[in-house]
């Protein structure tokens, strides 16, 4: 049987099934209680803002997995690059080439738009997306740490004297 793939952008009445992947890659990720993001909010923030970009992977038809992403600015590069927030292939449909797949047409989108460099986070134990971004050439970067304020922690920030 011949499958067939697809690689192709979401479209603004997607927003439920791009929350539904965001759900998904939470509860695989062990934070499925920290996805406050709402269908209004989703479709607010990628199709009439454009904040992020998706792209859906089908597999005859139906889809498979997704990649959110964004441009990110390089100030020692001096261009914009591509930053990958979240890559999810469905569990039953992994080890067929769909996530390197969805990260090669990333990497070409990127090349597309001058950008300088692409770059994402990847949990420490998820050791198959590791052995995977080794394989393409991505480098760790060990001597990074990512920091964060959570809304709470901005807000309290902000706000302080």
């Amino acid at each position: 049987m011949n499958t067939q793939f697809n690689i192709r952008p979401a479209k603004p009445e997607e927003a439920g099934l791009v929350l539904d992947f965001i759900k998904k890659l939470a509860v695989y990720e062990k934070c499925a209680d920290e996805v406050v993001a709402d269908v209004p909010t989703i479709h607010h923030s990628l199709f009439v803002e454009h904040s992020a970009e998706v792209v859906f992977a089908e597999e005859d038809g139906e889809v498979v997995g997704f990649a959110l992403f964004f441009h990110n600015f390089s100030t020692f590069v001096g261009r914009k690059g591509l930053y990958l927030e979240d890559l999810f292939i469905l569990p039953e449909k992994r080890g067929r080439g769909y996530g390197k797949a969805l990260l090669k047409y990333l990497a070409n989108l990127a090349v597309e738009r001058n950008c300088g460099r692409m770059e994402w986070i990847c949990l420490d134990w998820n050791a198959s997306a590791l052995k995977v971004y080794r394989s393409i050439g991505a480098i760790p970067m060990d001597e990074w740490t990512v920091q964060r304020l959570d809304e709470r922690a901005l807000r309290t920030f902000a706000l302080s004297d």
